[in-house]
Formats: structure tokens, sequence, C-alpha cells
């Protein structure tokens, strides 16, 4: 494939991402459209059913009402990438974590790709600009949970020591960028932002979706300031709680990497143990903030290196003498860890088997802040979700983990236990895993990822547009649920589990769980609720109802 070919092709994927993530239509029209549509259906004598006002408005319309933008359209477009998470942000470029955190004033992070070792620059940072990866991306999926701008795969972007080239143009650290999370256009400069005014009449089109949908709206929420923000937009709980996001700030960080360090049993248990005290009280406050409501806890995911230096600048470090005795200890570390295919290596349920002190000590964290909620005098409701299992036997072995860590509190042996359906083979042997396991929840994202064969770091930013352009693929699976496989496979999985189970929960929490074409089809399988970012609930709400609005007509 010719160079012109790629670039042909990835430049109609970002066409297509501007058409589906931003709207031709200004956020003055789609203002007044929702409010026509309120106003002819209310009233002692409205000209139109509630059901035909929620029709009117398309839920992906919603966005240019939700999120900022940039009021003037006449602007030189430097680059553009995928708009991973919309809004409009202006700031200064920095190109590390670390120089975020000082800023004093508004900055975008440039970076190749985002890890956790970034997000503590990332949550200060107004934008977040990467040369890598796709909407599935460590970057995207962040700063959609935090209503970020975000902007991915700006493959034209090249980042040196104090500047940046864009197309071989250079602009210097410390200057100013805008970037549009929607479109995923990049300029140069400052523009002025759109402001996003209240509309009381989008409250009220909700309350009528939720009258009317039959789908439960939940939240992909990690601390207790996401908690806020997804209830605060209609979400009827927590459908995923990543807690490795709970070991990410510059206080915790160190205490993991002191577990993953640790020589002796003595050491690693010190380590966990002082884990376990920060988890209680993230737990804590998050059970505050969704008290009454379900939260979905899932235990630790990622591999292990994620919370590890980058090894590429530990190398280059030690190879310039730079490292001291801790340095030296974090790259053995790190090159310990080191997988050649980690998403598909020792991580979830995987590392619980190596590690199992892990699970013990989150679960315990866990049930410590649920005996804290209720003698506070709070009704938390919690389910723990085990991710990546692949056998029944792998899922009950580590549930049995986890029910003996409950067992030791009589008061608490109601909470259910599930598992991730991330896996082809998960899917398939759904009526095996359903016997050890109270609800199933789909990572969507994963799953697309081995359906298709695709790395959604890789292959989105560079031959996503191809595929498109030729029409090999009808969508972007990775934003769109695949209705061929993917969406079989779910219907297998939730076919199998609840003949096995009849009555059990499905779930998906993907961030298809905010895509309206995606909800429409999952709501069609019978899935019980969807999970999306908290910035995305109000546009999950609307397509839930207009998939029960159209199913019954």
């Amino acid at each position: 494939m010719d160079q012109t070919g790629t670039r042909t092709g990835r430049d109609s994927l970002l066409a297509h991402c501007a058409h589906t993530m931003t709207s031709a239509e200004t956020q003055t029209e789609i203002a007044a459209a929702i409010i026509d549509a309120v106003q002819r259906a209310s009233g002692p004598k409205p000209s139109i059913s509630k059901e035909e006002a929620l029709l009117q408005i398309a839920p992906h319309q919603l966005q240019a009402v939700l999120h900022e933008g940039f009021g003037d359209t006449n602007h030189d477009v430097l680059t553009s990438g995928l708009g991973a998470s919309p809004g409009a942000a202006v700031g200064r470029i920095v190109l590390t974590a670390d120089e975020a955190m000082m800023a004093t004033d508004d900055v975008i992070l440039v970076r190749d790709e985002t890890s956790p070792a970034d997000v503590h620059g990332m949550q200060v940072a107004a934008g977040i600009l990467t040369t890598k990866g796709g909407l599935a991306s460590h970057a995207a999926v962040v700063a959609r949970g935090w209503g970020k701008p975000a902007v991915c795969g700006a493959e034209n972007v090249q980042i040196e020591t104090d500047h940046i080239l864009i197309n071989g143009e250079r602009i210097e650290a410390g200057e100013t960028l805008s970037i549009d999370g929607g479109s995923g256009e990049v300029i140069r400069g400052s523009l002025q932002t759109t402001k996003v005014d209240p509309i009381p009449e989008l409250a009220t089109l909700l309350t009528w979706a939720d009258e009317v949908r039959d789908l439960t709206i939940r939240a992909n929420a990690d601390t207790a300031s996401e908690a806020k923000i997804a209830r605060n937009n209609g979400a009827e709980g927590i459908g995923l709680c990543r807690t490795e996001h709970m070991f990410l700030d510059e206080q915790r960080l160190p205490v993991i990497r002191r577990m993953i360090l640790a020589e002796t049993p003595e050491q690693e248990a010190e380590a966990l143990n002082d884990l376990r005290e920060s988890q209680y009280n993230d737990f804590v406050q998050l059970l505050e903030q969704m008290d009454g409501l379900p939260v979905t806890v899932r235990l630790l995911d990622p591999p292990l290196h994620e919370f590890l230096p980058n090894i590429d600048e530990l190398i280059e470090a030690a190879a310039r003498n730079e490292l001291d005795e801790q340095g030296k200890a974090l790259l053995a570390a790190a090159q310990q860890w080191r997988e050649r295919n980690p998403m598909i290596g020792t991580r979830g349920v995987r590392l619980a088997w190596l590690k199992p002190g892990l699970y013990e000590m989150q679960t315990q964290a866990l049930l410590d802040a649920i005996k804290n909620r209720i003698s506070a005098g709070g009704e938390p409701s919690v389910e723990i979700m085990i991710p990546l299992t692949v056998s029944g036997q792998e899922l009950a072995g580590i549930r049995q983990q986890i029910e003996t860590v409950v067992e030791g509190h009589e008061a608490l042996t109601s909470i259910k236990v599930g598992t991730m359906i991330e896996t082809p083979r998960a899917a398939l042997v759904a009526d095996e895993l359903a016997k050890h396991s109270d609800f199933f929840s789909f990572g969507t994202n994963d799953l697309t990822q081995l359906v298709f064969g695709f790395s959604r770091d890789d292959v989105e930013s560079r031959i996503m547009g191809l595929y498109l352009e030729h029409e090999l693929l009808d969508a972007n699976p990775f934003e769109r649920l695949d209705p061929t496989a993917v969406v079989e496979l779910i219907r297998i999985g939730i076919e199998r589990g609840r003949n096995t189970k009849p009555d059990l929960a499905v779930g998906v929490c993907g961030e298809h769980g905010g895509d309206p074409t995606s909800i429409n089809l999952l709501a069609a399988l019978g899935v019980d609720y969807v999970s999306c970012s908290p910035p995305r609930i109000p546009i999950a709400r609307l397509a839930a109802a207009h998939a029960t609005i159209t199913a019954s007509s």
C-alpha cells in the first residue's frame, strides 16, 4: 500500500469522526429544536405526543448543547486526529505530565500516547493531544470519563525535546494550541470557545425519556467526583468502577510500585496493606455519592507494567548513567513484567492467580467501606466484578478467594459476584461461567479487538479510514458495535448464560454503551443496562428511549 493511499484512508476516518462526533447544525439550532419539541408536547392541548417529541431529537445532536465548541469556523487547521472526547480546549503546549502539574494556566498536554503514569498531568490539563492511539486508547477512555476534550492519533504531530512539529511546522512548547475533541481538529493559536448554557427543556425531554425507556443507564466512573457528575447527569448506578485508576495519583503510585518491587512476602503484604487503606477511603467516598444505587466494582485489570515508568525512557536514562538505585530497581521490574502482547497477557483474573493478595486486599477494602456506609446510615449496593475470565474453573477459584474474605462479615454475604465477558471464548462458554456468576457485563472494547484481531491503539489510527473509504467495513467497530460478529457473540453469551441461570443480570460496560446505534442493538438483545462515561449519560438516556419507542411501534 502506498503512502498516498494510507493517508487518504486516514483522512476518510477523520471526516467520518467529524461527522459522527459533531453535527452540522449549530448549537443554537439544536437548542431551538429541543425547546420547540418540548413546548409542542406540553400544556393542556399538546400538538404532538411525548414519544413524538423524543423522536424529533436525534441522540447525537445533544452533543452540541452539552459540550463547548469553537464559535469561529473560519480558521486554519494545522492537522487533524480522531475526535476522541468532545469539547473545545485552548492552552499552552506542555510535553510532560509533570509540566502540566506545575502550570498555573490552561495547558494542552501533548504526548505520543498516555499511560497511568501520566494521569496526574491529564487531570489538570485543559485538553489532551496524542500522536498515537484510537477511540478506545488510554487517553480517549480517560478523557471521556472526565469530560475533557481529547484528540488522539494525530500522526502528523512529531514531538521533540522542547517543541513539536506539525507537518514540518515548528511550534515551541509554551505556544498556544486550540483542539476540538469532536472534530479532531488542531489549530495554532487561541480560538474563542462557545459557552454552553443550560436548557430547561432538555431536562424535561430527558425526564420523558426516562419514563419511556426500558434499558437502565449506568456510568463508567472511578472516583467520587466522576460519580457525582454521573448522578447529576441521570445515571442509575455505576456499571464499571475501574479500581486501578485509584492507584494513579502521586501518593499511591509509589505504593503499588513498592508492592511490585517487594522481594519478600512481608514487604508485599505491607505494601498491600497501605493500598487497602487508600482504596478504603476511595470506596467510602464513591459509595456515598452513589448511595442507594448499584455500584459494580471491577477488581484490578491491567498488567503490572502499566504502573511502572516507561521502560524505553528507563533504558535511555540507564545508558546515560542517570539511574539511582531505585531507578535501577524499577528498570529491572519493568523488564521482568514487560510482555510482547500485554493486552492478552498477564492481566485481570490471571494476575489474581499469580498474586492472590491483590484481589483479597481489594475485597477487604470494599467490605470495610460498605460497613462504614451502613454505620453512617447509608444504603450501599455493591457488586464485585472479576475481569477477563475464560473458564468456569478459573472464575470459581477466584470467586472462592473473594467469598473467603466475605465470610468474615456475616451481614455482607449477599454481595453479588459477577464477571466480564471480554473474549470470544467467554461468550461461547457463558453457560459454564454462569454457574459461578451472579451477573455478566460485556466489555465490548476488548471483545471487539479480539473478534476482529484489531489492536485498538494501532489499527484505528492507521488503517481504519482506508477500510471505511473502500467500504471494507460499514462503520468503525470501536465506535459502533459490529452487528455481524460482535453482536452475535453477545447474543450467544446472553442466551447460554440465561439457559443456565434464567435470572442472570446482563450489562454492557464498553464505550459502545454511549453510542445510540449500539444501544438500539443491545436493547433488542435483552440487555438489562448499558454503562458509559458520565458526559454521555444524557445521550444514552435519549437513545434508550428511542429504542423502546421504535421496538413497540
